[in-house]
């Protein structure tokens, strides 16, 4: 794993839809040349449509557009959505389209679940929200809690590398409409503050383990505290025993995860584990205001990590995922004392397994939950190692994205 450090940046944290969706709106508002954005969910509601209103102004302006949507988490738009983005010349691509089967979506591995957007090279955007009114507070209980940054500086470089490095192999397979985004790479950006960062990426090619490996080094390097905050916590075995001696040698361990999840099997599945976990000096706070939808981490006062990856094997072993690493004291502080008022106001702390019978059940299944998490990543392995597709999303034919021809396919 060779991670690559940028020095010179600047961040700032963005927490839930209030305060992500006017930064991305005000920066597409000044946008001059070109965005490149990726999310696995854009949904049809209204923030969805807000943000395809200041994409269509912008490419009214001249501004080459291309957006990457994921075809399991945006299924479908309507007519009148695709009409307005064809229009103004804006580019949409779906990852992996599949049909339907009896009605069901049958692409549920191997996803595009990365959320980053590039804004004319000079200002980016990563973390877990995808654009989707469930990340705003009035959504009701079920809003999701969840973290983003903005960031400037040579950060942004590396950033835009990766989405033209997604958009290439397609680009060579169909004819791009006048206004696509150029695949230039253009001069280095010049700093902008003193932020140590790097984008770490996970794919099925190069980089299979290295935001997985990333995490596993901060954690074997602490020295005092370790705080993480994950919706689905279902990590390798490799990873919790990391945890495990980390507290055993002394180190604050501290785990925020879902205690009302927006889907049931979460907090089962990952409830096996807290007996592992509380035994070894491990604090695990439910989140119970909402449900916890962030993928933050934070390392003593030196490191920590914002991005799209959860610590569960759909993450680690088989989508595609990005996460920035970040060193920086000041940032630290900021996304320390955000989950530490999770902690104190909003969570219940987990308890061992009370009776011994729900101890030995925990016990037996935990061991079974062990194994599986040790062969996983092999296992995903087998599963059918097609090539996923970017394809054009704007023709639609019975209500469904047909893309364009098989032989039109470009692998990613």
């Amino acid at each position: 794993m060779n991670i690559h450090w940028t020095q010179g940046n600047t961040i700032q944290l963005l927490e839930n839809g209030e305060e992500f969706y006017p930064a991305v709106q005000e920066a597409v508002a000044q946008a001059r040349e070109e965005i490149l954005l990726e999310t696995f969910i854009l949904a049809e509601d209204k923030v969805g449509i807000a943000l395809k209103d200041a994409l269509v102004q912008a490419a009214a302006r001249g501004v080459r557009i291309t957006l990457t949507v994921d075809d399991y988490g945006s299924p479908a738009f309507s007519e009148s959505f695709l009409a307005e983005l064809r229009a103004v010349g804006i580019t949409l691509l779906v990852f992996d389209p599949r049909p339907r089967a009896f009605g069901m979506r049958t692409n549920l591995f191997r996803r595009m679940h990365r959320k980053l957007i590039v804004i004319d090279r000079t200002v980016g955007f990563i973390g877990g929200l995808n654009f989707c009114a469930d990340h705003l507070g009035d959504y009701g209980p079920e809003a999701k809690q969840d973290y983003a940054v903005r960031v400037t500086g040579p950060i942004v470089g590396d950033m835009h590398m990766a989405l033209r490095q997604t958009l290439a192999p397609a680009r060579k397979r169909f004819r791009w409409p006048r206004r696509a985004a150029p695949l230039a790479a253009g001069a280095p950006i010049s700093q902008t503050g003193g932020v140590s960062m790097a984008l770490v990426l996970r794919d099925n090619d190069r980089h299979r383990t290295d935001i997985e490996r990333s995490y596993r080094m901060a954690i074997r390097l602490a020295r005092r505290e370790i705080i993480i905050a994950n919706a689905y916590f279902l990590p390798g075995y490799r990873l919790l025993r990391d945890l495990a001696k980390a507290a055993r040698r002394g180190v604050h361990v501290q785990l925020i995860l879902q205690g009302q999840p927006d889907m049931p099997w979460v907090r089962a599945t990952s409830m096996v584990l807290y007996d592992y976990l509380i035994k070894a000096g491990v604090e695990i706070h439910e989140y119970c205001q909402r449900p916890l939808h962030g993928k933050v981490a934070i390392v003593d006062d030196e490191w920590a990590t914002v991005g799209s990856s959860n610590l569960d094997p759909l993450s680690l072993s088989l989508n595609l995922e990005a996460n920035v690493m970040i060193r920086d004291r000041a940032f630290n502080r900021e996304l320390r004392s955000n989950l530490t008022g999770l902690m104190h106001n909003h969570c219940q702390l987990a308890r061992p397994s009370g009776t011994p019978v729900l101890r030995y059940w925990r016990l037996g299944l935990g061991w079974l939950m062990f194994h599986f998490l040790r062969r996983f990543p092999a296992w995903a392995g087998w599963l059918p190692a097609h090539k996923p597709s970017l394809l054009p999303g704007h023709r639609r034919v019975d209500g469904a994205q047909t893309l364009t021809d098989e032989s039109e396919q470009g692998a990613v």
